[in-house]
Formats: structure tokens, sequence, C-alpha cells
């Protein structure tokens, strides 16, 4: 092991598992602190629909990489990664461990994995083609075009984050190669990190669902649809229409659907995306599953966490 190596804690897995929580309760015990690996939950305004963590579920461990950008602003994969390290290297100069924790995978690995994103340029004309497709033809048609040449970038995005499927259409288009080969092909030196991995899910998919499906009635008990609402009437409204729990919404606002039907539409969007980071996180070899339906004591998912962490040698 290289000394000279950080050490840093990984807590992956669907939405609605609990890592927030788990997070939480191993900073409590490790005197760590914890850098959240979410796409959405980097931007204002989007508290309830992208369940981000409360002051009360944070129970006073500073959390990063949190509400820190408007909701019109682009972040990319490129630009999470330099926050994070310089984030995660100032937590472990003050002596304390870091904890990465979140669903968004691409994030993760090119985290861990010290990727660096090749400077392929930008091609306006392609931009506006393939936006162009999308509201002609539908964002669901624009992402078949996408999972036709890069199917496994596709399992990290949602076909309704037209942005980042056009750019992947638009590496594509100039350089020849997909966004996955860049990926692949762009790590040049090894990680900064030891790492322990620690990845939460069912064998039993139907309780995740559950989950997934309560954690929807929770969020509109909490405000979701004021939130939603305000949203859609500010300038941020692109963004809404975007993102999981926001744009599903929009069609009862304009008064054309049952509010219920709009839920349901949550229900199924986030079921379906939980699913999607279970095959991403599960291609990984270097993730330690605890299965949560084995426990009915949550104190013995923590120790099964507790002893992942001792065994992996990396304190």
């Amino acid at each position: 092991m290289c000394n000279s190596k950080i050490p840093l804690l990984v807590i992956a897995g669907p939405t609605a598992s609990g890592k927030t929580k788990l997070a939480v309760e191993m900073a409590k015990r490790f005197n760590g602190e914890v850098v959240s690996a979410d796409s959405m939950q980097i931007y204002k305004y989007m508290n309830i629909g992208t369940a981000k963590p409360t002051e009360e579920e944070m129970q006073g461990i500073p959390h990063y990489m949190l509400d820190f950008l408007p909701p019109d602003e682009k972040f990319s994969v490129a630009e999470y990664v330099v926050k994070a390290k310089d984030i995660i290297a100032d937590i472990h100069s003050r002596g304390k461990l870091p904890i990465v924790a979140g669903g968004t995978g691409l994030y993760i690995n090119s985290l861990i994995d010290n990727v660096e994103f090749s400077n392929v340029g930008e091609s306006k004309e392609l931009r506006d083609k393939f936006h162009k497709i999308a509201k002609e033809k539908g964002n669901e048609h624009l992402f078949r075009m996408l999972e036709e040449i890069d199917p496994e970038i596709c399992m990290e995005m949602h076909p309704n984050n037209v942005s980042r499927v056009v750019r992947a259409l638009e590496v594509y288009e100039l350089t020849g190669k997909t966004m996955s080969w860049h990926k692949e092909n762009s790590h040049s030196k090894p990680s900064d990190y030891n790492v322990c991995m620690i990845g939460l899910t069912y064998d039993d998919r139907q309780k995740l669902y559950d989950r997934v499906n309560k954690r929807v009635s929770v969020m509109v008990e909490n405000g979701l649809l004021q939130e939603a609402e305000n949203l859609f009437s500010s300038i941020y409204c692109g963004t809404a229409k975007q993102a999981i729990g926001y744009k599903e919404l929009k069609n009862y606002f304009d008064g054309t659907e049952d509010l219920e039907s709009c839920l349901d539409k949550i229900r199924m969007e986030s079921r379906r995306y939980a699913k999607r980071q279970l095959t991403w996180f599960r291609r990984d070899n270097r993730i330690n599953w605890i299965k949560l339906d084995n426990y009915d004591d949550y104190n013995k998912i923590l120790q099964e966490a507790v002893d992942i962490l001792a065994k992996s040698k990396i304190l």
C-alpha cells in the first residue's frame, strides 16, 4: 500500500437505498466528512425533489458539493472531479476521513480512477442539429440514437438530460470515438486514493422499489409541489423540465393531467433510474455489497459497514 495515497470511503448505490444515513453514521464513528456524488443535488432551489439531505439528517457532519450552483448553469464531470479532489485533500489534511456518498456512478468512477478528460472540441452546428432532432422527434428518439453507438454511457444518463446526450453525440461526431471510449482511454496515472467501496442494495428488487415509492409520497408531504411550481415559474424552468421529480409535474401545473397520474410517473421514472444505477455499479467488482433485506436491525447494517472498512486496511 502506498502511504502517500489518501484513504477514501465510498458509499454508493441506487436512489432511496440509505446512502446519506450510512455516510453520516460512518462519519460519526470514524471522524469523517461527506462529499456528495449526486449530479442533481449540486443545484440550489431543488431540495425536496432531489432528496437533498436536511440539516437534521446531516447530524452536524459537514457535507460538500451540495446546493452551490444555480440550476441553469452547466456542470461537467470534469469540473466535479477537480472540485471534489480539492475538498477531499482538505478533509484529509485536517486528519479526517473523506467519505464520498452518492448515486452518480460517472462522478464516482471518474474521481477514484483519476480520469483525465481529453480536450475534445465543440461544434455549435452539431449541437444545434441534435437539439433540433430532440425538439422535432422527442428526447427519447435522441437518446436511442446515442444508445445505438454508446450503450454504456447511456446507463448513466436520463433521456431527458438532453444537454448530456447531445454532448455525447457531439463527441462521437467530432472524434469518431464514443464518450465511453474517451473515458476508458483517459486514465494516464494511478489513483490518488486508497479506496474502500461499499454498495447498498436489495436482493428483493421490489423492496427497493417500495422505498422509492414511499420516498415520493414523503416528498409531496414535505412540499414538493410548491418547490416544483416555484421552479417552473422561475428562470430555472429549463432545468426543472429535465429533472426527475419535477418534469413529471409539468402537465399537472398546466391542468392537462391529474396529480396522482403525475406522481405515478415520478415513481416509475425513479424506479427506472434506480435500475440503471444498479446496472452501472454492479460492473465494479471493487464494491463490497451490503444487502439491506438481510437485516431487520440498522445497527447490524452499520456493523457490516464498519467490518468492511476495517478489512480494507485503508486507515
